[in-house]
C-alpha cells in the first residue's frame, strides 16, 4: 500500500520557478531605479528580496499587515540597501507596475512538476495545494505555469494566516478529504515547509532542490541558515528529503 492518500504542494519554487521569476522582476527593477548598481549585484538583490531581512512578509503571513503595505515596506528597504531614490507610497504604483509585471510574465513550472503531478493522480492519490500567497494569486501562477487543475485548497487568506501553524496544514488536509497521517506535504522550505508539517501529524516532504538552497522561497521567512539545515537532521526528525519530484513517488511508497 501507498503511505498516503493526498499529497498537497507548496507552490512557490516546489511546483514554480519562482526564484527564477524573481529574478527577472528584480533585474528590471535595477535597469530602471538601480541604474549605477552593477548587473553583477543582481544576485545580491534577488538573495535580499527573497531572505526578506525586514521580516515584512512573515508579518503577512501571521495576518499583521496586508499584501501591498508588505511589498511597500520590502521595495523601501530594497531601495535604502542598494542606493536607490527614496520610494514614497506615491511613487509605489509605478514601481509595483514594474516589478509585478515583470514577475507575472515570468511565471513558468519547474520541469519535473507536471509529471509529479500526473503520476499522483494516476496512482489515485488525491492532490491539491496548500500555500503562504494568496489564494486568487497563486490560481492564476498555476494556470500561467500549465498546472491549472491543482486546486488551491488554503492560502494566507483562507485562516488569516499561513504557515508553519499547524492548523493550516490540518485545514489543508480535511478539504482534500485525507486524513492528516495519510497526506504529505511537499514544500522547498525545510522548517516553515516540511518539518512544520510533520509536527501537524502529516508527512513532511522537503524538496532541497540544489539550484535553490540559497535563499528562501516566495518571501518566506527562512534566510540562508534555513536551507543550509543537514538533512540528516531533518531525517532524524522523520522528514524526507529528495533533491526532485521525479523522487517523491519512491518516499511515498506509490505502486
Amino acid at each position: 500500500m501507498s503511505r498516503v492518500d493526498g499529497v498537497l504542494f507548496d507552490v512557490d519554487d516546489t511546483l514554480v520557478d519562482t526564484k527564477a521569476a524573481f529574478a527577472q522582476a528584480l533585474a528590471a527593477i535595477r535597469a530602471r531605479y538601480l541604474p549605477d548598481l552593477p548587473v553583477d549585484r543582481e544576485a545580491d538583490l534577488l538573495s535580499h528580496w527573497r531572505t526578506d531581512p525586514g521580516g515584512h512578509y512573515r508579518r503577512y503571513t501571521r495576518g499583521e499587515t496586508d499584501l501591498a503595505t508588505q511589498r511597500y515596506d520590502r521595495a523601501v528597504l530594497l531601495h535604502r540597501t542598494f542606493g536607490g531614490p527614496p520610494l514614497t507610497r506615491a511613487d509605489f504604483d509605478e514601481w509595483d507596475a514594474v516589478f509585478w509585471g515583470t514577475f507575472e510574465r515570468s511565471w513558468t513550472a519547474h520541469p519535473d512538476a507536471r509529471a509529479a503531478v500526473d503520476r499522483l493522480v494516476a496512482a489515485g492519490v488525491r492532490v491539491g495545494v496548500l500555500t503562504n500567497a494568496a489564494v486568487d494569486l497563486q490560481v492564476r501562477k498555476l494556470a500561467a505555469a500549465g498546472l491549472p487543475d491543482l486546486p488551491v485548497l488554503v492560502g494566507v487568506d483562507t485562516l488569516g494566516f499561513g504557515k508553519p501553524d499547524p492548523r493550516v496544514f490540518l485545514e489543508a488536509a480535511d478539504l482534500l478529504g485525507t486524513a492528516p497521517g495519510r497526506t504529505a506535504y511537499v514544500g522547498d522550505e525545510p522548517h516553515v515547509d516540511a518539518a512544520a508539517a510533520r509536527r501537524a501529524g502529516l508527512v513532511g516532504v522537503w524538496l532541497d532542490r540544489p539550484a535553490h538552497r540559497r535563499g528562501a522561497g516566495y518571501g518566506g521567512p527562512g534566510a540562508d541558515e534555513d536551507r543550509a539545515q543537514d538533512p540528516d537532521m531533518l531525517r532524524e526528525q522523520g522528514v524526507e528529503v529528495i533533491a526532485s519530484l521525479d523522487a517523491l513517488p519512491g518516499v511515498l511508497d506509490l505502486r
